[in-house]
């Protein structure tokens, strides 16, 4: 054999051989083992960001969940439609309250994101402190700027906030105690004596387990009935709801003279919640103005201001709120007033920049905050808050 036909022959050994090694593989089904690529996709992206309410420049740490085959990228980039969010997910609030969006997407694939919202609002300080006192029948104007009449009461207003566009809820007085309690007017008959067994705020702190009392200049301890001297039930509200009037036992608790005010100031024994209750004559409604103003200076304010809650440092809120303004004045209902805000988490010296009405519903709304007390009772559970006159932390 020459080397001809010798190369022609390893020829057909070679076509031979290679036939026999693609047919092997056909017949055993090589095909299905030959090593392929799988494309690497992203399905989807969920966000969640903790906690979901913010103060305005307070954080929220926000994470990404991605969904995918194969060997996916698992990256975000991050957005936010106000604020700042960092590439790890650290978001930071605007310095205005408003609802932000947060959207994660994937790096792998541009078109696949996913949002979360944020509320950034102005917050409420928890506090075990809360005392609101209430005084009768005054119109803003009698009371803001007016130091002849009510100068400590203008001089506090230095020191704590004032809301410049609080309303009250109607005309006569019944009826805006009880929206500070259950968040309904429920009636306009100073005269009712009726028990109300409705939702309101003695109810949920009762359920919770959150302390309250209510002095009252005039009565003994436990007393649920009509007016007798000075005292005028309809200005105490707790004393015609059926969870303290109906309940002996919850009533003597909760229920006690103005003098244990002071006794539980010195003993350092104030509940979470106190009510206020002045006389006719301590509270501008008989009396004057200026009697009013010093009542509440002497009796309410400078024991307060010896306790730690009231001093730097402490969580103590302290509401002087006025019932109604002047009957002539109808706006909104029961016309224009000015409640007064003090303690050491209140903005000192605040007089309220934005133009949200307020009202005793949005009051409501602040003590239960405060108090940590949730879902609200009738129209106080659509009630703007009042964050803005607290310093937020």
């Amino acid at each position: 054999m020459n080397a001809r036909d010798d190369i022609r022959g390893r020829s057909v050994a070679w076509v031979f051989a290679a036939s026999t090694i693609l047919l092997c593989c056909a017949a055993c089904g090589g095909s299905q083992h030959i090593a392929t690529s799988v494309a690497s996709t992203v399905s989807s992206v969920s966000v969640s960001c903790a906690p979901a309410s913010i103060a305005p420049g307070a954080t929220s740490q926000c994470s990404a969940t991605l969904q995918g085959s194969g060997s996916a990228n698992l990256a975000v980039t991050w957005s936010a439609s106000a604020g700042s969010i960092s590439s790890s997910g650290v978001f930071t609030g605007p310095a205005s309250p408003g609802q932000v969006t947060v959207t994660a997407t994937s790096v792998q694939d541009g078109t696949v994101s996913g949002t979360a919202a944020v509320t950034v609002a102005f917050m409420i300080p928890p506090s075990k402190h809360v005392v609101m006192v209430l005084e009768e029948n005054q119109s803003y104007s009698t009371v803001a700027g007016n130091t002849t009449d009510w100068p400590y009461l203008n001089a506090l207003i230095g020191k704590g906030a004032l809301p410049t566009n609080y309303y009250a809820d109607t005309h006569p007085s019944i009826g805006n105690y009880f929206m500070l309690t259950t968040g309904q007017i429920l009636t306009n008959d100073d005269s009712s004596t009726q028990v109300w067994n409705v939702d309101n705020i003695a109810r949920r702190m009762l359920a919770a387990g959150v302390s309250f009392r209510v002095y009252a200049e005039g009565i003994t301890q436990g007393y649920v009935g009509g007016d007798t001297g000075l005292y005028v039930i309809h200005h105490n509200p707790f004393a015609m709801l059926s969870d303290v009037a109906g309940n002996a036992q919850v009533a003597g608790q909760t229920i006690w003279p103005f003098s244990q005010f002071a006794a539980d100031v010195a003993a350092n024994t104030l509940p979470e919640f106190s009510f206020i209750v002045p006389n006719v004559d301590d509270d501008a409604h008989d009396g004057t103005p200026l009697e009013a103003d010093t009542w509440l200076q002497a009796n309410v304010v400078a024991p307060l201001s010896s306790t730690a809650a009231f001093q730097a440092g402490g969580d103590g809120i302290l509401i002087m709120d006025f019932d109604e303004s002047l009957d002539r004045d109808t706006a909104y209902g029961g016309g224009h007033v000015a409640p007064v805000l003090w303690g050491p988490d209140v903005k000192a010296g605040y007089q309220q920049t934005s133009a949200t009405i307020y009202q005793h519903e949005s009051m409501l709304l602040t003590v239960m905050d405060a108090l940590g007390l949730t879902n609200p009772p009738g129209a106080t559970a659509n009630a703007p808050p009042m964050g803005e006159f607290f310093v937020q932390k």
